[in-house]
């Protein structure tokens, strides 16, 4: 328990920590027999799909009954994971203000639809703890001047310089609300109704670590640590990645490995790449997987310029800090495209070109609050598949889908665990209605579906959902095919010219390589490969994992990748 003492001290101070670890202690011996032990292990079969809750609908069912039915029938064998977002009771943002931690919202289902979800797959839960809803129960007695909860919430007083506070969203970050003793001025970093929650206030933080203990013995293999960047308020500085934050990642790590050590914390940071990876500690103390949002971007660029240089480079100084760490990779998420992410990687030329393209093809874009007032661009609200063609040009389908299988294959060749949401995986394009009806550019990527009609879809070979899932499907099972592909294995990135993104994927025992090879163009792509080049076996005959067809030795009459081809090569065995 040296570990959590030390935490508590370094949060509360020296007086404060032995007795909130008493405390701790006591929240820990609560949940150790109600904890399923399981194996927590990655592999390269771990693959999770990001879906809402009610992402599929149907007539007089429970939408988590309908979405576990679906995933069962079309996605067992295809991933193994599923990471449904935030299901609990909730006011606004689609989820993500929550009115209480510890229920499904019971528009969707209970916890035994939960439980069933967990008997085929890994589940991921949110823990969306930087803030609360206003119509929180905790928010509530607040509001009502009950001493119990008079700390929970964080009040400014007077006028304090406030400008250095980094912003996520473009809307004001103190909301006046009246109270008994008069109207306060209470921090909300996101929006009115998602009031932030006071970390300095022991009593929040553990609060918060039995609703994490709750999860996992709800069935969490996984918890996303939701906007935790900006967890600890400390006024005259930037109030993101402060010290206090890591601090406490570390603490949710130090119990969950007690506890549960079977629990991985993912943190969600959609912040420049240097500060993204902070949250790996160092390497066995804060997150065990950190979302990549440098990726999404980067591919983007990639596949609008034809030139794989900047990505291969980036991929080329990727490195973990241990190897119980990994990238929880992904192009597309309920939110949009994260442009600071790639801000240092892209010059400010190169983003403007994404943004300007991105807005060609129907997207939009959100602005970000920085110190002073100024405002830049900080995310494109588009579908992944219509940001890489234009939905107005007159292109063939089966074009722009090579395109489109072309970024997810890189995505799922990249070290680490692929997350596919839902839209991606059933070829999905851009909401406009939907932005229409909310007036909020997110929605323009969060359309729910008709079971009936999205089967029906599915089952029509012409459509564009059956043929990027079939697509899927088969590079998700090729890649879970091969232990080069495990999330703690190697990559090294060759130089196969600019038109194609290149790698060779190691597994971590060093007894199988994969050759993945890229072409990031729209043109024919020739190149030699040398069988000696490959580990795996003496043969020099190859299996290429994404159609399982033969490929005979690319050393004597070289290879052809046609435009926008994937290819992933691994000797015979």
């Amino acid at each position: 328990m040296t570990d959590l003492l030390s935490h508590l001290i370094f949060l509360y101070g020296a007086e404060g920590g032995p007795q909130l670890l008493d405390r701790l202690q006591e929240i820990m011996a609560k949940y150790r027999t109600r904890i399923p032990k399981r194996g927590g292990e990655l592999t390269e079969q771990d693959s999770i799909l990001i879906t809402y809750g009610d992402q599929v609908q149907k007539s007089g069912e429970k939408p988590l009954r309908a979405l576990s039915a679906f995933c069962s029938r079309y996605l067992s064998g295809v991933v193994n994971g599923i990471h449904i977002l935030p299901f609990y009771p909730w006011t606004s943002d689609d989820g993500f203000s929550v009115k209480d931690y510890r229920k499904v919202d019971p528009a969707l289902g209970d916890w035994e639809d939960i439980s069933a979800l967990q008997g085929d797959f890994r589940l991921m839960f949110d823990a969306v703890i930087n803030h609360a809803s206003a119509r929180h129960e905790w928010f509530q007695a607040f509001l009502k001047d009950d001493p119990q909860y008079r700390d929970y919430f964080i009040v400014v007083e007077g006028g304090p310089d406030l400008s250095q506070v980094v912003r996520p969203r473009a809307l004001p970050l103190l909301t006046e609300f009246d109270t008994p003793s008069g109207p306060k001025q209470v921090w909300t970093t996101f929006s009115e109704d998602q009031v932030d929650l006071n970390f300095q206030n022991p009593d929040v933080l553990l609060e918060i670590i039995d609703t994490l203990l709750f999860y996992t013995a709800q069935g969490a293999d996984f918890i996303r640590l939701d906007a935790i960047a900006y967890l600890w308020k400390d006024i005259g500085t930037s109030c993101i990645h402060l010290p206090q934050t890591h601090r406490i990642i570390r603490l949710f790590r130090a119990v969950l490995d007690a506890v549960a050590p079977h629990v991985m914390l993912i943190t969600e940071t959609n912040v420049p790449h240097r500060e993204n990876i902070s949250y790996f500690g160092d390497g066995t103390d804060e997150a065990q997987m950190v979302y990549n949002f440098a990726l999404p971007p980067l591919v983007l660029h990639t596949l609008y310029t034809g030139n794989s240089q900047i990505l291969s480079q980036w991929a080329a100084g990727l490195q973990l800090p241990s190897d119980r760490t990994t990238f929880f990779n992904f192009l597309a998420s309920h939110d949009g495209i994260g442009i600071n992410p790639a801000r240092g990687i892209l010059s400010d030329t190169q983003i403007d070109s994404l943004i300007e393209q991105a807005v060609r093809h129907g997207g939009l874009v959100s602005y970000k609050n920085y110190a002073g007032g100024l405002q830049i661009p900080y995310e494109l609200n588009i579908n992944y598949f219509d940001a890489l063609s234009d939905p107005r040009a007159e292109e063939p389908l089966n074009t722009q889908v090579d395109r489109f299988m072309a970024a997810q294959a890189i995505m799922l060749a990249l070290i680490g665990v692929p997350g596919i949401y839902f839209h991606s995986l059933f070829g999905s394009r851009s909401w406009h209605a939907g932005v229409e009806q909310t007036e909020r550019n997110r929605t323009i990527n969060r359309q729910k579906f008709d079971l009936v009609a999205l089967e029906a879809e599915l089952a029509d070979e012409a459509s564009l959902r059956h043929q990027v899932f079939r697509r899927y499907a088969r590079l998700l099972r090729g890649r879970a095919s091969s232990s080069a592909f495990h999330p703690h294995g190697r990559q090294q990135v060759l130089d196969f010219g600019e038109s194609v993104f290149a790698l060779l994927r190691t597994s971590p025992d060093e007894s199988q390589q994969v050759l993945c090879l890229h072409n990031i163009s729209d043109r024919r792509q020739s190149t030699t490969v040398h069988a000696k080049d490959i580990s795996g076996s003496s043969s020099s005959q190859f299996i290429d994992l994404v159609t399982d067809q033969p490929v005979a030795d690319p050393s004597n009459d070289g290879l052809v990748l046609e435009p926008f081809q994937t290819l992933w090569l691994r000797k015979e065995e």
